[in-house]
Order: structure tokens, then C-alpha cells, then sequence
């Protein structure tokens, strides 16, 4: 499955009405009772969600497969727990390796173990119906928080694995110096280069890394070099 999907972009009016309510978070439905998706769709609908419904966990699948665009925003699945074919709980596990997507489990005839089964395989919360509309969009509301969290720090990982990737094998192995405590002299004397010349490749690569302070590129450099093995 590819993972994640591509970004859509605004062409027509009813695409910037649909971003902007993907840019207020997009909830993917699941149920096979279309009436449960209807009243779902238009309760979300009312608080400003974008909101995609689907029959069946296999249906979500085949889209997810298809590596359809879909606008930025913060996105969670909320799915029925007991479902003709994949299940919800089958669902998490397919999706738990590669999806962001918070997952809310919901379910008219699970009990404590289900909710326990569902928590494990990584749901972050478990709804009992008839759901409680404040129950609903508190669950929702979290979800929704988890994955901007989500997204900000992909964000914030992508750009310093490219901040990384900017700099020269000199100056990543002077910032992999100063990353295990190495003084500018201990590095000038190991290279075999003077200590001008350390100052001058240490302040580059903090540049490109946008670091402020020593300790600041000990971090970015340590996040990053993580990030990229």
C-alpha cells in the first residue's frame, strides 16, 4: 500500500471548500450500514470535518492501493469493530506497519475484551454504540490532534534529512566531531587542517543545519543522522 498519499491540489471552487475542510481534518468512515455513515457524515459535516465514507474496511483498502491524492490535514479512520469480510481489528493490523492515521474502533456488541484486542493492536479509543455525540467528537478531536502531531514531526524529519543530506563530507564529519564531544583543536589535529579552517567548516555546516548554538547542532545532527540509518 502506498503510504503516505499523494498530495492533492485545488483546481475548482469545491476543491478549496474540501481542502479547507481536510485543513480541519478529514475522517475516514467505515461501516456497513449505510445509514450509520449518512448520520456520521452529516454530524461531522457540522463541525467543519471533511469526511470520506466507505462499506467495508476492503473497499478503504482497494483506495489506499489505488494511492488516490487527497488534500493536507490532519486525518483519522473511524471504523465499525465487526464488519462482513476485513475486519475493523484486521484493518488496524494491515494498516498498523505504515498508516499515521489514528484509528477509532467503534462496535454495538464488544465487549471489555474487544476493547483490550483493539487498544493493543494500536486503536486510540474504543466507542461502544449508540455513541454519545460528545463521546464521538472528543474521540475524534483526539484522534485528529495525534495526527497533526503526526505530521508536524515528519515534517520536521524530512527537512533534516535534507538539511543533512546539504552538507559536504567535510562538514558532516566535522559535525559528527562535534556530535561525540571533540574539541576544535582535538578535530583541526586529526584532519590534519588548521583551526581556522574547522571554525569555517564547523559555522557552514550549523548554518546549513540552522543551528544557533553548539548543543543545537549536537541535536540536529544526532536527530538526523538517526533518522537516516
Amino acid at each position: 500500500m502506498k503510504f503516505p498519499a499523494p498530495t492533492r491540489r485545488v483546481v475548482t471552487v469545491t476543491d478549496e471548500a474540501l481542502a479547507h475542510r481536510c485543513a480541519q481534518g478529514r475522517v475516514v468512515l467505515i461501516d456497513d450500514h449505510a445509514e450509520v455513515v449518512g448520520a456520521l457524515t452529516n454530524l461531522l459535516h457540522l463541525e467543519g470535518y471533511a469526511c470520506e465514507g466507505y462499506p467495508s474496511a476492503t473497499s478503504y483498502v482497494e483506495m489506499l492501493e489505488r494511492g488516490e491524492p487527497v488534500f493536507p490535514g490532519p486525518a483519522c479512520i473511524l471504523t465499525d469493530m465487526r464488519m462482513p469480510g476485513l475486519d475493523g481489528l484486521e484493518l488496524l493490523g494491515l494498516l498498523s506497519e505504515s498508516n499515521e492515521m489514528p484509528v477509532i474502533l467503534m462496535s454495538g456488541a464488544s465487549g471489555i475484551r474487544d476493547a483490550v484486542q483493539g487498544f493493543r493492536f494500536g486503536a486510540v479509543d474504543f466507542l461502544v454504540k449508540p455513541v454519545e455525540t460528545e463521546e464521538l467528537l472528543g474521540a475524534v478531536a483526539k484522534a485528529l490532534a495525534i495526527s497533526a502531531q503526526a505530521r508536524k514531526r515528519r515534517t520536521r524529519d524530512q527537512d533534516l534529512a535534507e538539511r543533512l543530506a546539504s552538507l559536504t563530507p567535510r562538514e558532516l564529519t566535522v559535525a559528527a566531531r562535534v556530535a561525540q564531544g571533540d574539541t576544535n583543536a582535538q578535530t583541526a589535529e586529526d584532519l590534519g587542517i588548521s583551526l581556522r579552517s574547522v571554525k569555517r567548516i564547523r559555522q557552514a555546516a550549523a548554518f546549513k543545519l540552522g543551528a544557533t548554538s553548539t548543543a543545537e547542532l549536537v541535536l540536529k545532527f544526532t536527530e538526523g543522522s538517526h533518522h537516516l540509518s
